[in-house]
């Protein structure tokens, strides 16, 4: 009993220098995100960090990784799977009643149309393997950097080609921030502000990013938008379910047996946090705890596979991924717009 003690505690330090490094980029990504001119752009502390990662993993990490593989690897897995648990705490079945059942009807067809375009797109126009495929359609499709985190461990997928889906979501999402406001004067005579907030909330990638175009808009139009986005966020769990399902379709089965689907249990703790916050059991102040714990632990998160990625990775992904997501970018302005104003219409 005793040696069994030793050896946990032995391996519980050996995660230390690990979980101090990413902690340590994840507290500069945090601070950095604060800055008002760099949150005004759009930039969520969950980019900054791999982005800072991305920048220590090709200089510094390779001289002192080390003793830091094993607590890096257990904020890649383990520390990943928390942190979307966690982010329940965001959300409240009272948002799905606030955009009603227009916006739940845009926020599927949207999410549902993007990630099937994506799997044509990558794998039959593009020649791109079904994982790459799968994450940028995440990316695009449901809640940009987190989702493609969140679906990392379904499909067990190298840290390369998650970055490389991040990435997109990053270029386009950044671009989105920009173009949505300036679009407005031209679709106003479709669009109301609300309506207007419900489109950017159903087709933009980050949270931070709709936050900040919806901001530019108007308040009517930053409060519908995040409202939506809030919604396609908790889309999130039965996404993952069903790609389960599909992963353990597609995998070969061993001689005489079937595989069993991996059902992915913090997508559905994800849920039940997200209906335990719905009654507002906690007060508000240890929601708001939560929630800075739950974007520490994805910053430490982003900041561990950022460090275990190497640029010549993504410089072999090639433009392909870069192409794929720029026509799911364009889908979701046009595509995604057209949605909205067709459901708007037969639902008004």
């Amino acid at each position: 009993m005793a040696e069994l003690v030793l050896k946990h505690h032995h391996s519980a330090r050996h995660l230390i220098p690990g979980l101090a490094l990413s902690a340590a980029v994840a507290g500069v990504a945090l601070w950095s995100g604060n800055i008002p001119a760099v949150s005004g752009a759009g930039f969520s502390a969950l980019s900054l960090a791999i982005l800072i990662g991305m920048v220590l993993g090709n200089t510094l990490y390779p001289q002192i990784g080390r003793p830091c593989e094993s607590g890096i690897l257990f904020a890649k897995q383990h520390l990943l799977r928390l942190g979307i648990i966690l982010y329940g705490f965001r959300l409240t079945f009272t948002q799905i009643a606030d955009v009603g059942v227009s916006g739940i009807v845009i926020d599927v067809l949207t999410l549902s149309s993007t990630f099937f375009l994506a799997c044509f797109l990558g794998q039959r126009v593009f020649g791109l393997d079904k994982q790459t495929s799968w994450l940028i359609g995440a990316g695009s499709s449901i809640c940009g950097a987190a989702a493609v985190l969140a679906t990392e461990p379904v499909l067990k997928a190298e840290s390369s080609k998650v970055t490389v889906a991040i990435a997109t979501v990053m270029i386009f999402g950044t671009l989105a921030i920009f173009i949505y406001p300036a679009l407005y004067p031209l679709l106003a005579h479709w669009f109301t502000p609300e309506s207007y907030g419900i489109y950017i909330g159903s087709t933009m990638h980050e949270v931070a990013q709709v936050v900040a175009a919806g901001h530019a808009v108007s308040p009517e139009t930053e409060s519908a938008a995040v409202i939506a986005k809030m919604l396609r966020v908790m889309m999130l769990a039965p996404f993952l379910i069903l790609l389960a399902a599909r992963v353990k379709q597609l995998a070969p089965a061993d001689a005489g047996q079937r595989s069993k689907i991996t059902i992915p249990w913090f997508a559905i703790l994800f849920i039940v946090v997200a209906v335990f916050n719905s009654f507002g059991l906690l007060p508000k102040a240890a929601v708001d705890m939560l929630v800075t714990l739950d974007t520490l632990l994805l910053a430490m998160a982003m900041a561990a596979l950022g460090v275990t990625t190497h640029i010549s990775a993504i410089r072999k992904a090639g433009a392909l991924p870069l192409l794929m997501a720029l026509l799911l970018f364009v889908w979701l302005i046009v595509g995604g717009g057209a949605i909205n104003l067709a459901v708007h219409q037969l639902m008004a």
